[in-house]
């Protein structure tokens, strides 16, 4: 199969771990923020909207405390998890990758598990995409 460059990836992560504070994950996001901006490999990031917001909340106002969420291109993605992964090298992260309907939970605790993770998303991001474009069927395949 043949990888669409222009496809596109949302991955929202923050801080895991039920003991961390709002305002640590706070200050972990406004700090990170900056920097996945300045990060050739990110099309957009920002605070993650938060999609259930309480009532009487004002729509597109209310985001989800320490949450970030990157747009990403899938040529790109390889650079951007190395310098991701560098900017979290001791911290335990957790999120969602999205590949068109398709997405995927993810947590990570320390420096070994991050590299894993790299390795296991992209091949997850690229089954994803087999699979949204209907091309899951192996070449032996005659129906």
């Amino acid at each position: 199969m043949v990888q669409d460059d222009n496809e596109t990836i949302l991955m929202t992560f923050g801080l895991a771990g039920s003991d961390i504070e709002d305002e640590k994950r706070l200050v972990f996001a406004k700090n990170l923020l900056p920097k996945l901006r300045e990060l050739d490999e990110v099309e957009e990031a920002g605070r993650t909207e938060d999609l259930a917001p309480e009532v009487g909340s004002k729509p597109g106002l209310a985001k989800v405390i320490g949450m970030l969420t990157v747009k990403v291109n899938f040529k790109n993605i390889k650079s951007f998890a190395e310098a991701l992964g560098d900017r979290l090298k001791e911290k335990p992260i957790k999120g969602t990758i999205k590949v068109g309907e398709n997405q995927v939970d993810f947590e990570v605790g320390n420096p070994q598990d991050l590299a894993e993770f790299e390795k296991t998303a992209l091949n997850l991001i690229a089954a994803m995409n087999r699979e949204s474009d209907g091309s899951e069927n192996s070449p032996t395949d005659r129906s």
